[in-house]
């Protein structure tokens, strides 16, 4: 069932009257949204014309059937996203977890090896990425004004979408109140050589993303570096250490564990986390570090800890 255009035209009405959009330096211009489908009373597609992408984006939006006033998480993919919808609510139960609790839960579609940030140069292979202008500019406004955001936000994501998760928080450390991270390493000096590869495996050229790294604008965009912004904010990460755990045992036939990289995946993640956490309490920020002795880089594990996460995350947010 789609929305009327009569929402969406009250809606536009209402973004002109409180101001544009602003979507990079010393421009002005509104993104739009152009349709909504809802897809059940607590679940809608949502259609945005991004400028800065130059193209429309899906998000979903899993959300309240009220009215009242609630804040938005933003929940991001990672490295393969999912196809027509966020693999979030395709491999997890992210769909019902949320069905009863007082949150716009968003998520983006698409932006397979984007980093979710904005690249230097539009790629011959992925396209013109500007993610970050998108998600922390663009979108939150429509947000909240099609779903009653009250302006509170957090974010998070699995993975690659994890490890932008922090890069946007300290890059706009105003906009989010909580950030998590499930199996993401949030040290772009660790990661580097993993962000190329991963880049360049999904037919990108990484030199597109942010140049050569070790340059300004990997340290402009590296939250190891840029830690003490996250000064205040509620924190969450997790990993597992690579080993096999209880999920390997299960028979999934749509998203089946995959060892033989998770495992290995993980253990990097592990480290990474272990020594970011370090990072933070040098200089005395705390953070929850959800350690399991066991568990892969792989989506069993993301939806436990989503659940583990949400206690920490919904005081922060003030659900």
């Amino acid at each position: 069932m789609r929305r009327s255009t009569v929402a969406v035209v009250v809606l536009m009405f209402g973004l002109a009257v409180t101001g544009q959009v602003i979507i990079g330096p010393g421009t002005a211009t509104a993104a739009r949204i152009v349709r909504i489908d809802d897809k059940s009373p607590t679940r809608s597609a949502v259609f945005i014309d991004s400028v800065a992408m130059g193209r429309t984006i899906q998000v979903d939006v899993l959300h309240p059937a009220d009215s009242a006033a609630r804040p938005s998480y933003y929940l991001l993919d990672g490295l393969d996203p999912g196809v027509g919808q966020s693999t979030w609510t395709n491999a997890t139960d992210a769909e019902p977890f949320f069905a009863d609790r007082r949150v716009n839960v968003v998520l983006p579609v698409g932006g397979q090896a984007s980093y979710y940030t904005d690249w230097v140069q539009e790629d011959p292979r992925l396209g013109r990425y500007q993610w970050e202008t998108f998600l922390t500019s663009e979108l939150p406004p429509l947000i909240d004004a099609a779903f009653h955001g009250n302006g509170v936000n957090g974010i998070g994501g699995l993975s690659m979408g994890g490890m932008a998760a922090f890069t946007l928080a300290v890059r706009h450390p105003e906009l989010y109140r909580a950030v998590a991270g499930y199996s993401a390493c949030p040290d772009l000096g660790l990661a580097s050589s993993a962000i190329m590869f991963s880049v360049a495996n999904r037919g990108g050229n990484p030199m597109n993303m942010w140049g050569a790294p070790g340059n300004a604008e990997w340290a402009a965009h590296d939250p190891a570096l840029l830690a003490d912004r996250l000064r205040g904010k509620t924190i969450y990460l997790s990993t597992g250490t690579g080993l096999p755990g209880r999920h390997e045992l299960e028979i999934k036939p749509q998203l089946p564990e995959n060892v033989a990289f998770g495992g290995p995946i993980e253990a990097g993640v592990n480290a990474c986390v272990l020594s970011f956490d370090q990072r933070l309490r040098g200089i005395g920020i705390a953070a929850s570090i959800d350690h399991s002795v066991t568990g892969t880089h792989s989506w069993s594990y993301w939806q436990d800890t989503l659940h583990r996460s949400w206690p920490t995350l919904a005081p922060a947010l003030g659900v």
